[in-house]
């Protein structure tokens, strides 16, 4: 079921290709909604270059919509996701992701994820090409069917740094961050009642006009009763036109046999995003 439902998501938004023109590419909306790739966020705001206008100011920017599907055979779970952002006045962005985790023999998990972003810094600020753009954002997060006895809401809060560097043959995306977290697997476990900060990263390379080639790092945060297991994937992203961008990726979620730390295995990621 969960596998039809991408499916569909994924030709409705292969249809609406056909009438629309703005940029695609990164920022993808995540797994939770938020302006990033898979696992993080970017301090790029899920912005298009279609605005709707008060005045002469660009006031709120058209949606970008992301749906993904993980298959992690490992522990047998299919993970589903859909999620849009929205921006306001080029300084704020609000988003909002709902997750569906199905797994054999257990009761499946919704979790939904209320998302703000505030861009503190943008790029080349200053007219200096050296600069950063800074973001510090914030995730509420609520699942359902979780573990008995522990928390169902938790709070996730970030500060992020994105250039793209121009200096090599190809434009290089960095990206890194900190995240305050009490999130167990995210949140598909719940929530731990202690925090841990955590460092996360991405880097990315545009290779042409339609493909981006990169690789994504999440530090698993650790409690004192459960400990997150580290998350990578590589990955790669095919801009179909300037609407529609496809995601192929390989995840590593930990190993799901580790007694030291709670991982999901790996598995195969694919997703499509549309920006109006």
């Amino acid at each position: 079921m969960k596998k039809l439902i991408f499916v569909f998501v994924f030709a409705v938004l292969t249809v609406f290709t056909l009438s629309r023109n703005v940029l695609a590419g990164p920022p993808l909306t995540n797994l939770e909604g938020v302006g990033g790739i898979a696992f993080n966020p970017l301090a790029y705001l899920a912005d298009s270059d279609s605005h709707i206008k008060i005045g002469e100011s660009d006031a709120i920017g058209l949606p970008r919509f992301g749906a993904w599907y993980v298959n992690l055979d490992h522990v047998n779970v299919d993970w589903t996701s859909l999620g849009v952002a929205q921006t306001f006045f080029k300084r704020l962005e609000l988003s909002y992701g709902h997750e569906i985790i199905a797994q054999s023999n257990t009761e499946t998990k919704h979790k939904n994820n209320i998302g703000a972003k505030f861009l503190v810094l943008p790029e080349n600020a200053f007219d200096s090409k050296f600069v950063p753009a800074v973001s510090v954002g914030s995730v509420v997060k609520h699942t359902a069917n979780g573990p008995a006895g522990v928390d169902s809401t938790g709070e996730d809060y970030y500060l992020v740094a994105t250039k793209s560097i121009t200096l090599f043959p190809r434009p290089v995306l960095l990206s890194g961050g900190v995240v305050s977290t009490n999130s167990r697997v995210t949140g598909v476990f719940g929530y731990d009642d202690k925090r841990d900060v955590t460092g996360f990263g991405n880097v990315d390379v545009i290779l042409t006009d339609k493909f981006v080639l990169g690789f994504e790092y999440k530090q698993g945060a650790r409690f004192p009763t459960f400990k997150n297991a580290d998350y990578w994937d590589a990955h790669i992203a095919f801009l179909a036109n300037k609407n529609l961008s496809l995601v192929l990726a390989y995840v590593n979620a930990g190993d799901s046999k580790s007694t030291s730390t709670v991982g999901l295995g790996d598995g195969v990621v694919l997703s499509a995003q549309y920006a109006f």
